[in-house]
């Protein structure tokens, strides 16, 4: 580890990278997977990130920042792909 990270940094990149992971085996796995899909899990993220009227505690705020970070990520990613083959075909054809 760096030496400027602290282990909040070192934590939140471990969680962004294990959900990325995930994320990709799923799409890759479920061929039922879609960006919608992955679009309501991200609205619940962001549901319970608003609902942190008890508080959640440090750990759980860096896994759940990192977590919505990855689903943000991985679905902009999906649909500039998905942008990306479809200009392809357009001029394919």
């Amino acid at each position: 580890m760096e030496p400027s990270k602290d282990w909040r940094e070192a934590k939140y990149e471990e969680i962004l990278q294990e959900e990325l992971r995930g994320l990709k085996r799923r799409r890759e796995a479920d061929p039922g997977c879609a960006v919608e899909d992955l679009e309501g899990t991200l609205r619940h993220l962001y549901h319970m990130d608003g609902a942190d009227w008890i508080g959640r505690g440090q750990v759980q705020d860096i896994t759940l920042a990192a977590t919505i970070a990855a689903h943000e990520l991985f679905i902009s990613e999906w649909k500039a792909e998905k942008s990306r083959n479809m200009a392809k075909k357009q001029q394919d054809h």
